[in-house]
């Protein structure tokens, strides 16, 4: 039986609101909380927009993008495209990314399951202080209708400034498609493209991707082997690749890819699910995972990938990776390195029905909850004069 990504049906579509004050409880020895700081309709994922210090961008599921500022958080709608979502199984609009340029060209770019209930991409352009839907132009639309699970969700430019989209491998339980390792499907992959239209060309594939000369190769594929990239991250430091990836039945997985990797990799599924040997096959080129939680040791469900932190509001945590688990709402952290990470460990702090972390410009930490609320990551007193886009009181 498939285990669902996000539980994006009845589970939490019938979670409740719970107490806005619950989870602000100290981790240990640190003195990190998790302060709810504003509340959206069933929040997806919470990003920024260049050029724009003071608010963050979040998404909502029926398909409505938010923009929220201040303490209390006044929030005002950016883009409604809820006739053109579908909201069955795991869809929803997934996640929201702003061009490099968003300062002068005004382009953003949204992650959604469509009425079809395939994956599109779409590039809209601002027109004042919100998207117009008039300027909505498809990017890309990738066939997604045998399942209505493992949509993938996220969208992130890289240092490099281009588009990179994690996608699910179709759905279903096991890979029954046969897409993880399938290079000539854009499904179960991180794909690399410049969203820009160029001529008659929605996109192009960059010259470097590393599989543009493999012949039966989709050019746009930048790693493979992926069951469901449900959230992943460039770490603004430095540019390192983080993947939190969901797994079957035994493990969750985290990725790391240093910046300046070439591509190419394998993260190995449906012939592994993170170290352990799913099915029989040999492969020659796997890349296991630096990270792993076997069910057994406290992840029920899947994991949520979230980021390196680089918040100055938490000097404690500096460096380190946050991540949760969708089902217990539980966060870790860890320090992400090759060959494997290390001090990985529980903070003391819960979001239920964890659904994405996001930063803001100044690079706050936030963990957002499907049931409503979304939280910052604070600690002791440095973070009340932390430059954040939702401040704590």
């Amino acid at each position: 039986m498939a285990r669902t990504t996000k539980a994006f049906g009845a589970l939490c579509l019938t979670a409740a609101l719970l107490p806005m004050t619950q989870t602000a409880t100290a981790l240990p020895g640190v003195g990190v909380v998790a302060v709810p700081v504003a509340v959206f309709t069933t929040p997806t994922y919470l990003t920024h927009a260049p050029g724009d210090p003071t608010g963050v961008y979040v998404t909502e599921r029926a398909g409505t993008i938010k923009v929220a500022r201040g303490n209390p958080a006044a929030t005002t709608t950016f883009l409604d495209i809820t006739t053109r979502v579908s909201i069955t199984g795991e869809g929803g609009l997934l996640s929201v990314a702003f061009a490099p340029d968003y300062v002068t060209s005004g382009k953003l770019y949204v992650y959604y399951a469509n009425l079809d209930g395939d994956i599109e991409i779409d590039e809209f352009t601002r027109n004042g202080a919100v998207a117009d839907p008039a300027s909505r132009r498809t990017v890309l639309v990738i066939p997604h209708r045998d399942f209505s699970n493992h949509y993938g969700a996220q969208l992130q430019f890289g240092p490099d400034g281009y588009l990179y989209i994690g996608t699910g491998d179709g759905g279903g339980g096991g890979d029954p498609l046969g897409n993880g390792q399938n290079l000539g499907a854009l499904l179960g992959k991180m794909l690399r493209i410049d969203p820009r239209q160029s001529g008659t060309a929605a996109y192009t594939v960059p010259a470097s991707n590393p599989f543009v000369s493999v012949s039966g190769a989709r050019p746009e594929i930048w790693a493979y082997g992926l069951r469901n990239p449900f959230r992943f991250s460039f770490d603004r430091a430095n540019g390192d690749l983080t993947i939190g990836d969901v797994g079957q039945s035994t493990r969750e997985e985290v990725d790391y890819v240093p910046a300046g990797s070439a591509g190419g990799f394998n993260f190995g599924w449906n012939i592994f699910e993170g170290t352990f040997q799913f099915r029989p096959g040999t492969l020659t080129n796997h890349t296991p995972p630096v990270l792993e939680r076997p069910r057994n040791m406290g992840f029920c469900t899947s994991i949520t990938g979230g980021y390196v932190i680089r918040d100055p509001g938490v000097p404690s945590l500096q460096g380190d990776y946050v991540y949760g688990d969708y089902c217990t709402g539980s966060l870790r952290v860890a320090r992400l390195q090759l060959p494997g990470a290390v001090n990985d460990r529980a903070l003391n702090a819960n979001v239920p029905n964890l659904s994405s972390f996001g930063e803001d410009a100044a690079g706050c930490v936030y963990a957002i909850s499907l049931s409503g609320p979304v939280f910052r990551l604070v600690e002791d007193q440095t973070s009340l004069t932390a430059p954040c886009a939702l401040p704590v009181r």
